[in-house]
């Protein structure tokens, strides 16, 4: 889809590596430049049981398939040459590095413009173009009001995915991709950027306007849902296991209680009435469903056309259909695809690099001799 397209990656850790992939699965090629002392710091990033010697952790692997890795000082004259060099030749260059330190390495959008006026500078930040402090997802989680809201009240909680880089992640793919068209159009590059804060507030959705809207401040109610209930209410089948229920119309409420052979409330029978009166309701529920055992009680469900699902854990998810399709596997690697949708093709990913294992290959393509960068 995008085989003509070259990119250079000037980032680390989960977003802006994300953003390269995804151009590594839509065939592009993909040049991760790395620091030679260690490279990208998820390298390092290990579980406690992983034991292996590669350079290659399993966080490393979940957004590095399909790239190519050259090892680079940025701090060094010789490395902002080289990357000036590829500047020259490239299409997209995806950075995130804190405000002003671009400038100080001569990587900074308007130098890689002055080189290439076609090239698409895309920029990850923290908190935007002023503010330099470090960025980390715990942090912009928790200042972003997704952590406000996640958990239960006393006991509140992060994401356990680094979800702001994921969400800035997908900002950034949307941006770039808006900027190909511009440039399809115009022939310009140009820079785009995008903060993890901005991307983790604009993505707020119905909790963001329950407040801006109605002046309500949402809480932290589990796996509820402050608009419509049961939806997304956890419940305990008799053989211990655990389904969520989503029922979002009046019809879905009148099918479940059918399914667990109880009569309808009149008291319960709006959405309305039921999230005013939610404990009640969820308490008249988990009695019936405690009978029942979670394989024939879905099905049911199912049958009934009433919204609902087991909770898994990810032994159980990657059993599932879909889940195979988005795995990669290559020898002893093993990752995801972070791009889930069809129809545009999907590319087969070499393993993510090791730390500068295309460094000869690139350097010689870019006119440099091996013994000019040691």
């Amino acid at each position: 889809m995008l085989e003509n397209l070259t990119v250079i990656e000037l980032a680390s850790v989960l977003a802006g590596p994300a953003t390269g992939m995804f151009f590594a699965e839509m065939g592009a090629t993909v040049i991760k430049v790395e620091n030679p002392a260690g490279g990208d710091i998820t390298r390092s990033w290990r579980l406690a049981r992983e034991n292996s010697p590669s350079d290659i952790s399993a966080y490393f692997s979940a957004v590095n398939w399909g790239k190519k890795s050259i090892s680079l000082d940025l701090k060094t004259p010789f490395g902002q040459k080289v990357v000036h060099t590829l500047a020259g030749r490239a299409d997209i260059i995806i950075s995130s590095f804190l405000p002003g330190s671009a400038q100080r390495l001569n990587l900074d959008a308007d130098t890689l413009l002055q080189i290439n006026p076609r090239l698409i500078c895309a920029e990850i930040n923290g908190y935007g173009e002023t503010e330099s402090r470090p960025a980390y997802d715990a942090i912009i989680q928790a200042e972003s009001g997704f952590t406000y809201l996640n958990g239960t009240p006393g006991n509140i909680s992060k994401m356990p995915v680094a979800l702001m880089d994921i969400l800035a992640a997908h900002q950034l793919k949307e941006a770039i991709l808006l900027a190909l068209i511009r440039r399809f159009a115009t022939g310009k590059g140009g820079k785009v950027s995008v903060s993890l804060m901005e991307a983790g507030i604009s993505s707020l959705a119905n909790q963001a306007t329950n407040w801006l809207c109605a002046g309500v401040l949402p809480q932290p109610i589990g796996s509820e849902h402050p608009n419509i209930a049961p939806y997304g209410t956890i419940f305990t089948t008799h053989d211990g296991m655990q389904v969520v229920l989503a029922v979002g119309t009046d019809i879905q409420f009148e099918n479940l209680c059918r399914v667990l052979g109880l009569e309808l409330p009149e008291e319960m029978r709006t959405n309305s009435d039921r999230v005013k009166q939610r404990e009640v309701l969820n308490e008249f529920l988990r009695k019936a469903i405690a009978g029942r055992d979670r394989a024939t009680f879905l099905a049911e469900l199912r049958e009934a056309n009433v919204p609902a699902g087991a909770v898994h854990d990810l032994e159980e998810v990657f059993k599932l259909p879909l889940a195979a399709e988005l795995t990669l596997n290559e020898g002893q690697a093993a990752g995801l695809r972070t791009f889930a949708a069809h129809g545009l093709g999907r590319k087969n990913l070499t393993p993510p690099p090791r730390l500068g294992q295309d460094t000869v290959e690139i350097l010689g393509q870019a006119g440099y001799l091996p013994e000019e960068g040691s």
